[in-house]
């Protein structure tokens, strides 16, 4: 919010108040406030991704071996599949590392950004497999090949129950962080497509219909194109400091305009620092002159409670520095401000 028509006044690093992750809010007495509104950390699942890239490691060599035995061209396909899953989980995980690593001078903002890249990076990976599946789907069409269905449908089942439990490792972190649903999706996808393989091989064995795994294939692949179309939107939105869909800012814009003492609001901004934390900042008029600590320590409350913003930056004048909020904009003799920063720990 510096910069040419923003003073800004800040606290240093050497912030008593600043770095604490108790989660309580903080203020400080001067002539300007700031008060910290600290949250609990993000779930880890370090576990999870752990067992979930070493269990399907062991599947994938077991598929591939199985695939080659049999001389099953669909099992070896999958088993590929799967090791980019199993590179898609260690994408997940290093974005999910990267973004747990301190802030320094040189990146103030930390690695947060990471686990947006990977949640991103997971949507490619989905969507260029099953891109590949269905293509070779077409081509099986075209050509229908004979396989051993009953060895087919046992490897194919085990897949079921390799990538639902590997799933389940993820399904409490898959509605809060959009790098967890990117591996919970690549795991369900996984087991999707696992299910479809075991039908097939069902009926090639009762009726031999050659064409049944093909055809599975598509309508497996058209299914998961859907959901991992939303991940792909949403997580190339977050790349370009979009508001996170969870925000309404019109609700955010109208929260802080019925803050006491607050005339009207300009210059707000909500984006997400990575795929866990939003941040908020926005210039405050409040023609009655500058709030107290309080006041902002009630306003990074209120964003973090209704809204889930853990980082809040607010500027406070008493008359606009922009004409966003009608009227001529304050000449720069006239611009008070006063700073909060609320940041989690």
């Amino acid at each position: 919010m510096s910069g040419p028509g923003h003073p800004h006044r800040t606290h240093g690093d050497d912030d008593p108040g600043h770095g604490h992750g108790d989660g309580h809010d903080h203020g400080q007495s001067g002539d300007h406030g700031h008060g910290h509104a600290h949250g609990h950390g993000p779930v880890r699942h370090d576990r999870a991704f752990a067992i979930g890239i070493g269990v399907n490691i062991v599947f994938v060599a077991i598929e591939a071996m199985a695939g080659w035995r049999v001389d099953s061209l669909a099992l070896l396909a999958d088993a590929g599949h799967n090791l980019g899953d199993v590179l898609g989980l260690v994408l997940a995980w290093a974005g999910a590392f990267a973004g747990r690593l301190a802030p320094d001078d040189r990146h103030t903002w930390g690695w947060k950004r990471a686990s947006i890249l990977a949640a991103f990076g997971n949507a490619l990976l989905l969507l260029v497999a099953m891109g590949s599946l269905a293509w070779a789907a077409v081509l099986r069409l075209r050509h229908p090949e004979a396989t051993e269905p009953g060895v087919v449908m046992v490897v194919a089942a085990m897949g079921i129950a390799v990538n639902l439990f590997t799933a389940l490792l993820f399904m409490r972190g898959r509605d809060n962080d959009l790098n967890i649903r990117g591996a919970f999706l690549h795991m369900t996808a996984d087991a999707a497509v696992s299910a479809g393989v075991v039908v097939a091989g069902g009926l090639v064995l009762w009726q031999g219909w050659l064409w049944a795994d093909p055809v599975a294939s598509l309508l497996i692949a058209a299914v998961i194109l859907v959901s991992t179309w939303q991940l792909f939107r949403d997580s190339l939105h977050l790349m370009f400091d979009g508001v996170p869909s969870s925000i309404d800012l019109d609700a955010v814009r109208a929260e802080l305009e019925g803050l006491p003492g607050v005339d009207c609001v300009h210059d707000l901004h909500v984006w997400a620092s990575g795929t866990t934390e939003v941040v908020l900042t926005a210039h405050v008029v409040m023609p009655r002159g500058h709030p107290d600590d309080a006041f902002f320590r009630d306003a990074a409350e209120r964003m973090r409670v209704r809204f889930g913003i853990g980082h809040v930056t607010l500027q406070a004048s008493t008359e606009p520095v922009m004409p966003a909020c009608g009227g001529p904009m304050a000449p720069p003799s006239a611009q008070g401000d006063v700073a909060l920063t609320a940041a989690p720990r």
